[in-house]
């Protein structure tokens, strides 16, 4: 676990609260957990346009407990990643207290991923399979709960909904009278993948809730995330996609701005981040502002040094000046 960090006041202390933004009547604009994509980097460039709350890509909690290499490979942090959840696949109450405590320095809460629907994850019991185990949540929860003495340490959920919702908003009152501090509901069904996003089904677990609510799915844009905000009453939006196409989203802009990827470029290289990682999130970005023989060039490309000459010439981004 790397982390510049451990000899500074902890993130809770440095941060705004989470939950007292979710409370805020405002909406929260929140970066999805993703697997190798929501990492230090891409996190510290999306905080620069206006996204108000991060998550790590999932960990998978037995790893992290039991492998210093796991930990110092999938959690890194630092001191401006801030306010941070960390999403952990988890089916076992103390291994998963275990990983919070070892995270709880470093971040504002953990979230239980109970929302993937990869193969992989279901055959382990992981994810989307814990929608229909609400008692085995509820002792994920409580254990955190009692392990973690930092009682502003938050223990969130994220969710698929069932086809039938009354079994979904019966998961969620459970979860709540457990102490769960909000819910992440991702509006499509196990099955579901590209199907259209039941917005409605969203509402209504809101409106049958206490506890903030946020609403995922689909999501590409301000204007976007803004009507589902407003569809759904729900207290803030998460993205994952639409950021990885257009890091700037929150901030209004409706395509990558040349400004971003000039970011990308200096907090990539001050970071260090692997070659694959700095490249694949330059595809995502300039999708929709280069031509398909631009692709070709571009996607090509096998080295730092010619990405960045590429951009120079292409694009006027000199990182050498």
């Amino acid at each position: 676990m790397k982390s510049d960090c451990i000899q500074t006041t902890s993130c809770q202390e440095r941060k705004k609260d989470p939950i007292e933004m979710f409370h805020s009547g405002q909406l929260v604009k929140v970066c999805a957990p993703m697997v190798r994509y929501s990492k230090l980097s891409f996190r510290t460039l999306v905080r620069k346009y206006d996204c108000d709350l991060c998550y790590t890509p999932m960990i998978v909690a037995a790893d992290f407990v039991r492998s210093a290499k796991a930990r110092d490979s999938e959690f890194t942090t630092n001191q401006g990643d801030c306010p941070l959840i960390v999403q952990f696949a988890a089916n076992d109450a103390r291994l998963l207290s275990d990983a919070a405590r070892i995270v709880c320095p470093y971040a504002n809460g953990i979230d239980i991923n109970c929302g993937c629907p990869q193969r992989w994850a279901l055959a382990e019991g992981y994810g989307a399979c814990l929608i229909n185990k609400p008692e085995l949540v509820r002792d994920m929860v409580k254990q955190v709960r009692n392990q973690v003495e930092n009682p502003r340490f938050s223990v969130s959920i994220k969710i698929r909904i069932h086809d039938d919702l009354t079994r979904t908003v019966d998961l969620c009152r459970k979860a709540e009278a457990t102490g769960v501090s909000w819910i992440t509901v991702h509006g499509r069904t196990v099955e579901e993948r590209h199907q259209p996003v039941h917005y409605e089904a969203i509402k209504i677990i809101k409106e049958s809730m206490s506890i903030p609510i946020v609403a995922n799915g689909d999501i590409r844009s301000l204007k976007e995330a803004e009507n589902v905000w407003h569809i759904t009453g729900t207290d803030g939006v998460m993205v994952a996609r639409g950021l990885l196409a257009n890091p700037a989203m929150f901030a209004g802009y409706e395509e990558t701005p040349l400004k971003c990827i000039w970011d990308w470029v200096d907090i990539a290289l001050e970071l260090g981040t692997p070659y694959m990682c700095f490249h694949q999130h330059l595809m995502y970005m300039m999708e929709k502002i280069t031509s398909r023989q631009e692709k070709r060039i571009f996607n090509a490309l096998s080295s730092t040094s010619a990405v960045l000459d590429y951009l120079t010439d292409h694009y006027g981004i000199d990182r050498t000046s």
